[in-house]
């Protein structure tokens, strides 16, 4: 019987290590058969599940157009190829057909489709802010697993929905693929492609937009999209003037988070960055099933100038984007020893308050530009 096991619970030496003729699967959602799906790969020893996409095929709870789908999810499997990965496979549901350029399998599910009318329609009111977490399922160093951008950014996403009174914001499912263009680096890193990224989510937008959100947060857990989401962002306003669509940098970037920061952190400048001591922190308090500490290497070495360093708030006027191999031998960018499961905990709540202030910023910006249009006859 074929073991499936998560691929992103792995760390990058983990995937390197893998056999190249291993099948990976990624899911457009769940509910499939996993005895089927075994027959359907020809019942090999062991597979591989890719984290499923939530939503954006016809039936789930936020369709988009296929094409738009199709050539993320293309660039997607596209990334493990390039890895040396045989069997790179799509699984769709039954009867969906996105024309993709790669190969697929389609499976019946055992849980009744969503549709957006009747999954999302009824929270979709001018006064929420739909929060979209928006992670990553990439290397983090020896002792991080490649998913740490997703599961971070998708716990802050849900805590703040829950620690906001009700009716303040609705969470969306994490979307756990973003944009590496130092994909080639170090193995199991994806990249949604920046065009693709940016494309799919302008239709997510403009379906919830269709369906009444006046209200949008994109919260991105991975620094590699925040460039593109900024784009998604300029798109939005100028495709929807009668929205208010926002992004940020990550998160604990605001003046009370940065504060939050450098008052508990160990770590000098350089300690923050990647698989460094804060992303090691508050996965301790998540998830430290998936930290493995004994294999931590720090690396702090990056090439710095006044203008051009690293940190978890990137610094200096120049934005570059050099080989990564210049500066990390591990994949890592800072001192994850250094990370305790106390600061952790801290710094995921004080990442939950500011994004919780983002909400209200959010729903004032969007209340005084309405009262602002009213009062100068201005319609949208």
């Amino acid at each position: 019987m074929t073991a499936f096991f998560q691929f992103s619970d792995l760390t990058w030496p983990e995937v390197a290590a893998l056999p190249r003729s291993l099948p990976l699967v990624l899911p457009l959602g769940d509910g499939y058969s996993l005895t089927e799906l075994a027959h359907a790969l020809g019942d090999p020893e062991t597979a591989a599940l890719l984290p499923a996409l939530p939503y954006g095929w016809q039936g789930s709870c936020l369709p988009v157009a296929e094409p738009l789908l199709a050539g993320m999810l293309d660039n997607l499997l596209q990334s493990m190829r390039a890895d040396g990965f045989e069997k790179v496979i799509a699984l769709l549901p039954e009867g969906i057909d996105l024309g993709l350029h790669s190969d697929y399998l389609s499976l019946s599910q055992d849980i009744a489709p969503q549709t957006l009318n009747s999954f999302f329609l009824p929270t979709l009111d001018s006064a929420r802010v739909i929060l979209i977490p928006i992670g990553h399922t990439e290397q983090h160093g020896y002792h991080l697993p490649l998913s740490t951008d997703t599961l971070i950014i998708e716990a802050i996403g849900i805590k703040t929905a829950e620690f906001l009174p009700p009716g303040k914001a609705v969470c969306l499912p994490v979307l756990p693929y973003g944009v590496s263009t130092h994909r080639a680096s170090f193995a199991g890193t994806f990249n949604a492609g920046g065009r693709a990224f940016e494309d799919f989510w302008l239709g997510v937008i403009d379906q919830l937009a269709a369906h009444g959100a006046q209200m949008i947060y994109l919260m991105s857990g991975h620094g590699g999209s925040c460039s593109y989401l900024t784009n998604v962002v300029k798109y939005a306003g100028e495709n929807h003037p009668h929205i208010f669509c926002a992004t940020s940098w990550l998160y604990l970037s605001g003046p009370e988070g940065v504060s939050a920061l450098e008052k508990y952190r160990r770590s000098r400048q350089g300690g923050m960055g990647h698989a460094c001591e804060l992303e090691t922190a508050i996965l301790l308090a998540l998830r430290p099933d998936l930290v493995h500490m004994d294999r931590v290497i720090d690396e702090t070495d990056f090439v710095t100038t006044p203008s051009y360093y690293m940190d978890w708030v990137e610094g200096g006027a120049l934005v570059a984007n050099p080989p990564w191999a210049d500066d990390t031998k591990t994949g890592a960018y800072g001192a994850g020893s250094l990370a305790t499961l106390e600061n952790g905990t801290i710094w995921l709540q004080a990442a939950v308050s500011e994004k919780a202030a983002h909400v209200y910023e959010i729903i004032e910006q969007y209340a005084r530009r309405q009262a602002r249009r009213k009062e100068r006859g201005i319609q949208l």
